[in-house]
């Protein structure tokens, strides 16, 4: 009975393991994150957060309610739920109190998400002039040029960018092959393989200035900064560029992809297949953005 009772527990433990393995440790370190502000409403109220129930997780939402936007809500209600699975409690998030209550304050704030700017490519045109004429050092410059030019083609989260090591990348006649091992959508690291093509002017060539790039760095990693860093990089020469640095992020690169590909007439799976997207709803958001004028129907009074 002992020896089976010391077994269950090292299963018990590896399977906590696993649980956590399941999740990158940037999501689980959210997902504390989350459950920590929850554990201080409760302590300040005098409630129980673990193992917590319905009516008090109900009431914690109506708080965030009043300061914080629906997403945030959804994501902590998810975080809470999943710290409660770790600890092996039961929390039943479809209950009635907490469902209703999420419909009501859904209809009360609204759901929009004011997004970070996509960065188009006549942007992106823009910010390498820029570099260009700036007075940074040539080895900077042909950094900070080739983080933009590849992540925009590239379709990368900033994530991506900084984890790709030489030995990802290859160069062919068509372009280069980029090898992502793992990415947010891709928790099992299954990875993909990103194609990006030559451009015809070599100015604004993201595999001519990556190849240049290498040549120039010998780092193994190819952009050996840290993911923080490229959101810098990118608000810093938006800046330059007389654009509202506020309005874009590191994100910026990749809706910015998204969504020029879009205008251009490019389709949901192939703007998928190079973004790692599993869901075609953000995707049909970076269509839509891009339609807004495209498919205007007030374009054929606006030439006349």
């Amino acid at each position: 009975m002992k020896d089976l009772t010391t077994e269950i527990k090292k299963l018990e433990i590896e399977t906590l393991d696993n649980l956590k393995l399941s999740k990158a440790k940037n999501t689980i370190r959210a997902y504390k994150s989350d459950f920590n502000d929850f554990v201080l409403f409760c302590t300040k109220h005098g409630l129980k957060s673990m193992p917590s129930d319905p009516k008090i997780v109900s009431l914690y939402l109506t708080h965030l309610s009043k300061q914080s936007k629906y997403s945030t809500l959804k994501r902590r209600l998810a975080s809470i739920n999943v710290m409660h699975r770790y600890k092996g409690h039961y929390l039943d998030t479809k209950h009635p109190i907490i469902v209703e209550n999420l419909l009501g304050i859904k209809r009360q704030i609204g759901v929009h998400q004011k997004a970070k700017k996509p960065l188009l490519f006549n942007d992106i045109k823009q910010i390498i002039k820029v570099i260009n004429d700036s007075k940074v050092n040539e080895f900077k410059k042909l950094r900070d040029k080739s983080l933009i030019l590849v992540g925009f083609s590239g379709g990368f989260r900033r994530s991506e960018l900084v984890a790709i090591t030489r030995d990802d990348v290859e160069f062919v006649n068509e372009g280069v092959k980029i090898f992502v091992k793992k990415s947010k959508s891709d928790q099992s690291g299954e990875g993909m393989i990103k194609a990006i093509p030559s451009f015809k002017y070599v100015e604004y060539c993201p595999v001519n200035h990556l190849k240049n790039w290498m040549i120039e760095n010998k780092n193994d990693l190819v952009f050996p900064i840290s993911d923080k860093n490229v959101a810098l990089i990118i608000k810093k020469h938006v800046l330059s560029a007389g654009l509202d640095e506020k309005k874009y992020a590191g994100h910026s690169l990749r809706s910015g992809f998204a969504t020029t590909t879009a205008e251009y007439g490019a389709d949901e799976r192939n703007i998928m297949a190079m973004t790692g997207h599993k869901s075609v709803d953000m995707v049909r958001r970076y269509i839509k953005e891009a339609d807004l004028f495209k498919n205007n129907a007030l374009n054929k009074i606006s030439n006349k």
